[in-house]
């Protein structure tokens, strides 16, 4: 029995004009994720996108997998192709749907016909369906208002599909349609959860990593890569830009007062960020903080640091606390690695005292005590990119 995947749209079902734009981008997302599963077919009509294995060699399965992380779908449904007459479609269930029903005690049958030239409606459709489903799978009943399962007959414009149950998508909104921004990427839990985040609302993700070596380990800089991997199965692959902070941090460590260290640091970060996006295109600085969480993410710390940049930064995890950002980690594979004990910069010369209430002129004149435009140059120098892919 040949089987296809039917991607649903979520938001793009409400564009207008440039729809296409919209869909294009999530097809051609679709068929970089499942050309290493073999020979597919991709296309689209209807706000669905029609996934089809073209030889006996190709993985449904890993297909599957991989479409679960396409940006901008919502559902998946694993179907069975078959005639557009009710012959065919209730020998297909009755062959089809028992293995679906496996631990479920009610069900619904249900029917969408988009083709109007089907001599049956949709509710006559459904209810031959459901006798179907009743005269296969013995212990079950019919539930139209909670259902464990929904038996679904398609009717579309060449077949008629026939699945059970469906599998949720990335949801979001189409990778690359929303432009381009730089996250900074540290070896925590928030920043690759911001990246994730931001990537769902369409942004084609490029990331920048701050080493300390010899502070920081060749380890830490490997767990950066591997959450970066880890983000790439949903991206399709990312360059991570690193820059060494070693000489700027040093240099603060002797010249500044030791409650501002880490504000200063800050802004070092998020002038080299400036110049990294405006290098690679990027249109906005992406950044893991929340809130309150730590010292230098009270709303006066996080003021004194972008006024460093003259670029949009997005913060999307502004507003979660601890818990809500580990479920999201979580979820998309990244926490388990995040957890790992690699030093990140961020904890290197960490003050005993931070400032939680930071004046700007006073951070300036800190600032001042070292020179910050030869430091940002010579930092900015050290930067080498490694390509990650999924």
């Amino acid at each position: 029995m040949k089987e296809i995947l039917l991607l649903k749209y979520g938001e793009v079902v409400l564009k207008g004009a440039n729809k296409s734009v919209f869909e294009n981008a999530m097809v051609r997302d679709i068929k970089r994720k499942v050309a290493d599963c073999g020979n597919f077919s991709v296309s689209r009509c209807q706000s669905t996108v029609f996934v089809e294995p073209l030889d006996d060699f190709a993985d449904i399965d890993g297909a599957l997998e991989a479409c679960k992380k396409v940006f901008g779908i919502v559902s998946i449904c694993r179907a069975a192709v078959c005639d557009k007459d009710m012959d065919s479609i209730l020998k297909t269930v009755k062959e089809y749907i028992p293995e679906y029903l496996t631990g479920c005690r009610t069900f619904k049958a249900d029917a969408k016909r988009s083709d109007k030239k089907f001599p049956l409606k949709s509710p006559q459709i459904a209810a031959e369906v459901g006798g179907a489903v009743l005269s296969a799978a013995g212990g079950i009943r019919v539930d139209v208002k909670n259902p464990d399962i929904v038996v679904m007959v398609e009717i579309r414009e060449t077949s008629a599909y026939v699945h059970a149950g469906k599998i949720r998508g990335a949801g979001g909104m189409p990778q690359g349609s929303s432009g381009r921004g730089l996250l900074l990427l540290s070896g925590g839990i928030d920043s690759p959860v911001a990246g994730y985040m931001m990537a769902k609302r369409g942004v084609e993700i490029e990331a920048l990593h701050f080493e300390s070596f010899p502070y920081t380990s060749e380890r830490a800089r490997e767990k950066v890569f591997e959450l970066a991997r880890i983000l790439s199965g949903y991206t399709s692959g990312i360059k991570v830009h690193v820059i060494s902070l070693t000489k700027i941090q040093e240099e603060l460590k002797n010249n500044c007062e030791e409650d501002y260290f880490t504000l200063l640091l800050r802004r070092f970060m998020m002038h080299l960020a400036q110049r990294v996006a405006e290098l690679y295109n990027c249109k906005a600085i992406i950044t893991g903080e929340s809130l309150a969480q730590v010292a230098s993410q009270t709303m006066q710390a996080i003021a004194v640091t972008d006024a460093a940049v003259d670029m949009p930064v997005f913060r999307p995890a502004i507003g979660l606390d601890k818990e809500e950002i580990i479920r999201i980690a979580r979820e998309i594979g990244t926490f388990e690695t995040s957890i790992l004990p690699f030093e990140d910069c961020c904890t290197v010369f960490t003050p005993r005292h931070p400032r939680t209430k930071p004046e700007l002129e006073k951070v300036m004149a800190q600032e001042n005590r070292v020179d910050f435009a030869t430091l940002a140059d010579e930092a900015f120098q050290s930067m080498y990119t490694v390509e990650i892919k999924p």
